[in-house]
């Protein structure tokens, strides 16, 4: 028994070692040219120590690859760095604000590309209850009128789309409440907000308390969109459209 178990392993690795090493070449990495846009964004490696061993380049790729193609990170393929080092350093990089660092530059990059400043004069902001997945306990709430138990998610865009910042928290936080948050968080970007004049919402973000906390504040006036009572069915709100999509 234990002589068939034998040849039956020395089979297996021989197979694998006349298999063809997996490919990099996947849909979602980046190519040297593009991970160099942000290669001075990454945090250099500690002093002291061990010697940093994986390439940023392979981490960066990881890391897409978990977000584009939705698997977990145990199930990263092989050629990747093991997937311990891959969300350790995805789990760094949003607690140090890597992420946000490289967001804000590709931002401001996508509009001046399209021919816009790089700072917004309006933007739009919405929120959006979802359902928690099962046995998730973390910031998990009820809204009482969406009737949805789960998570809230606060976002605010530009006119062109492109997200400015975003927020997860418990469905039972108030809209009010939640966009004090979200605009602090949008006044933290600095110059890359300083042309925001006006920002867009539907009626759950109205009201003088917070429209007047907003300009005395941060110089901003939030402009509420309504859908004509007479309305029936789907139909385009001005501006609030857009935030719909990107929500899409």
């Amino acid at each position: 028994m234990v002589k068939k178990l034998s040849q039956r392993s020395l089979q297996v690795v021989k197979h694998a070692e006349l298999r063809e090493p997996m490919t990099k070449d996947y849909p979602s990495n980046l190519t040297r040219e593009e991970y160099a846009l942000l290669e001075e964004l990454l945090p250099a490696a500690k002093p002291g120590g061990r010697p940093r061993t994986v390439d940023l380049f392979d981490i960066v790729n990881a890391i897409l690859y978990v977000l584009v193609e939705g698997v977990r990170w145990r199930a990263l393929p092989g050629d990747f760095p093991p997937w311990q080092t891959v969300y350790t350093y995805f789990r760094n990089w949003r607690k140090d604000g890597t992420w946000r660092a490289i967001h804000d530059r590709l931002y401001q990059w996508n509009r001046l590309k399209s021919g816009r400043c790089g700072s917004p004069s309006e933007a739009v902001i919405d929120s959006q209850s979802v359902k928690s997945a099962a046995g998730l306990r973390e910031a998990v709430g009820y809204d009482g009128g969406k009737q949805i138990k789960g998570r809230k998610r606060f976002i605010v865009i530009d006119t062109l789309g492109l997200l400015l910042r975003v927020m997860v928290v418990a469905a039972n936080v108030a809209e009010q409440t939640g966009a004090r948050a979200m605009l602090k968080r949008l006044w933290q970007m600095g110059r890359a907000v300083c042309r925001l004049r006006i920002i867009w919402a539907d009626g759950g973000f109205g009201g003088k308390p917070l429209s007047q906390w907003a300009m005395d504040c941060y110089r901003w006036v939030i402009q509420v969109v309504l859908r004509p009572e007479e309305s029936r069915g789907f139909e385009v709100v001005k501006q609030r459209w857009k935030v719909e999509r990107t929500s899409g």
